[in-house]
């Protein structure tokens, strides 16, 4: 039997550790049961929680020396430093053997063990930026649900725990086991595309005199990059430098957000065609619009409506 200990904190985030006993702690009938599951804390005793009540946990880190898989369910505040002790347990559990997992916020944990260094990571997309500027030797991903390394893997938004979860279920017992729990659990057993498509979409940016309402208005014709430099009566060099330090992008970068950006916009409010949007964000035909909107968003214009369209909007 696979052990399976997530380790929590005061103040603790429930809907995370939920992920992890959905998944992992709760008995169903006509399942097979391949895991164990308890809780444990540093200080065993009342651990309050972000939902306003706290929960007992009796066991202390000892769990952690007989676990399989180590899930640390969230990490809050993510600024709350690693306890010495929570550190030396964690590092001696990875030694050993044991998988290493977190959820949204708990990479923030993991992080600071220094596993994760010069290893790719990801959490909520909200927190991406601060993950990346407080430990620059993790490469981190954004726009993914979750990152495996075999040994220590990290999920994104607090959602994707169970995606990781799943995953981790398939890759132990096998595609079939995963796909039968996800079905009691009224769930998809895998999610197309990444978490680029639940982040909002990019701000506009219009740091540069008005500079987005004259682009919005021209966004179903080719903008070239000289005629944006000629509205804001500047050279090509000086339109690129101003954009690099106002906006930390390249003038046709940004225009192509706009223009995918207005494309995520028309899927989710219109029922205009998939090469009707292409034409009207500039993007010339349905393949073009197609590509660019995986590139950046990570899944299809097809599939993005039918997870964000709203209904009744026209």
């Amino acid at each position: 039997m696979h052990r399976v200990v997530a380790l929590v904190r005061p103040v603790q985030p429930t809907f995370e550790l939920g992920c992890a006993v959905e998944v992992f702690g709760t008995l169903r009938d006509g399942i097979p049961q391949h895991y164990e599951f308890e809780v444990c804390t540093e200080t065993p005793g009342p651990v309050p929680t972000t939902a306003g009540y706290a929960m007992s946990v009796p066991r202390g880190l000892s769990a952690l020396a007989a676990a399989d898989t180590v899930l640390i369910p969230g990490w809050s505040p993510v600024e709350a430093p690693l306890p010495p002790r929570v550190r030396r347990a964690l590092l001696r559990a990875h030694a050993r053997g044991a998988r290493l997992v977190t959820i949204c916020s708990g990479v923030f944990a993991l992080a600071r063990t220094g596993l994760l260094d010069g290893r790719s990571a990801t959490t909520h997309w909200a927190r991406a930026e601060q993950l990346a500027r407080e430990f620059p030797g993790i490469r981190v991903e954004p726009d993914v649900l979750y990152i495996d390394h075999g040994d220590v893997a990290t999920s994104a938004g607090a959602g994707a725990g169970i995606d990781l979860c799943l995953h981790l279920v398939r890759r132990d017992h096998g595609a079939a086991h995963a796909a039968l729990l996800a079905r009691h659990m009224v769930l998809p057993p895998h999610r197309e595309g990444g978490q680029a498509q639940y982040a909002p979409a990019p701000p506009s940016g219009d740091a540069l005199d008005g500079l987005l309402e004259w682009i919005t208005a021209r966004l179903d014709t080719p903008v070239p990059v000289d005629d944006i430099a000629a509205h804001l009566n500047v050279s090509s060099r000086t339109l690129a430098r101003r954009f690099a330090e106002q906006l930390g992008t390249s003038p046709g970068a940004w225009l192509l957000a706009r223009r995918v950006a207005e494309a995520r916009r028309l899927l989710e409010q219109t029922d205009l065609s998939v090469d009707a949007i292409a034409t009207r964000v500039g993007l010339a035909s349905a393949v073009n619009l197609r590509r660019r909107f995986r590139d950046q968003v990570g899944t299809t214009p097809g599939a993005y409506r039918r997870a964000f369209r709203i209904p009744g909007v026209n």
